[in-house]
């Protein structure tokens, strides 16, 4: 995780949900499946996996800066501590919880995506749990640093919280920075789920575009920020998934399935459950040029209404 001062960010988060929201499904596509190396999923226990989740949604929300996410899942006396290697030489530094989300509320963050590949998990009496995790952090789809994360979580009321948070940082070799698409590609959903509609916007060229369906194409950083606003806004609880990726020709296309309750500003309170796709054209600096979203409109309306 990540905290500027330090280079390095952390935050966490709650919903079980997430675990499986902004995260890509299990793909069908060979594309998919040729970007994912052959590992072998460790058996986890019912508790095991609990506690893998809630790091695991504890990490997507690190990269979406969800401060209110975080204040429900850790305790008033939480600590992080940050170890950071720089030109050779180590720093560390102890915050609390509460001054890190100060710091969060004044400057202007850019997402990133946390993933651990390594997980040891020990539990205490079903009541403590000790979490070591070996993890690359990306930003738009090419790694930064390798971060060994600690946490150290206690149950109450039968929810697992956090009480300490620490990890190193260790920079990334400047020749191993490699652009990856199915990385971006899982950031990108992440954005979406993040309320924070310039997130999804900085996926994008400063002059690349959105159209969604046959609407007039966004274009442009504010532009495209106006419309993952009017879905953020209009579905409050909204999940998008990767489900996959696509090549055709010099285009690819990310699959994607969202979920919602549309309770925003009048709002007809109804889930809604559609799946589409976006066709991406990348510019040279591996940022989205131009994206042409395609979802069934009439489907969509139709869950709008409850009919």
């Amino acid at each position: 995780m990540k905290y500027t001062h330090l280079n390095s960010i952390c935050i966490l988060f709650f919903f079980p949900i997430f675990l499986l929201s902004c995260q890509p499904k299990p793909g069908n596509s060979d594309a998919t499946q040729a970007a994912a190396p052959e590992t072998t999923e460790p058996t986890w226990t019912q508790e095991e996996a609990e506690i893998k989740a809630a790091v695991d949604n504890l990490l997507i929300a690190a990269g979406n800066y969800d401060l209110e996410a975080l204040d429900k899942v850790v305790f008033d006396n939480t600590n992080l501590g940050i170890s950071s290697l720089k030109d050779g030489d180590w720093s560390s530094s102890v915050i609390t919880i509460y001054d890190y989300f100060e710091n969060v509320k004044n400057r202007i963050p850019l997402p990133y995506c946390e993933i651990i590949s390594d997980y040891d998990i020990l539990v205490s009496e079903s009541q403590m749990a000790f979490v070591r995790g070996d993890a690359i952090v990306h930003r738009f789809g090419i790694p930064q640093t390798r971060e060994i994360n600690h946490f150290t979580l206690l149950k109450e009321n039968g929810i697992w919280k956090f009480l300490n948070i620490s990890f190193t940082v260790n920079p990334i070799a400047e020749e191993k920075k490699k652009f990856d698409l199915e990385i971006f590609a899982r950031s990108y959903a992440q954005a979406w789920c993040s309320k924070r509609p310039e997130f999804v916007a900085s996926y994008f060229a400063k002059d690349g575009s959105l159209q969604v369906n046959k609407g007039a194409a966004a274009r442009g950083t504010a532009e495209i920020t106006k419309v993952a606003k009017g879905f953020m806004d209009a579905f409050p609880d909204m999940i998008v998934t990767m489900d996959s990726l696509v090549p055709i020709a010099d285009k690819t296309r990310f699959h994607w399935t969202l979920t919602g309750t549309n309770t925003g500003p009048n709002g007809t309170g109804n889930k809604v459950k559609i799946s589409g796709f976006e066709e991406w054209i990348l510019d040279e600096n591996q940022f989205i040029k131009e994206s042409k979203g395609n979802f069934d409109e009439e489907d969509y309306n139709k869950q709008l209404e409850g009919l």
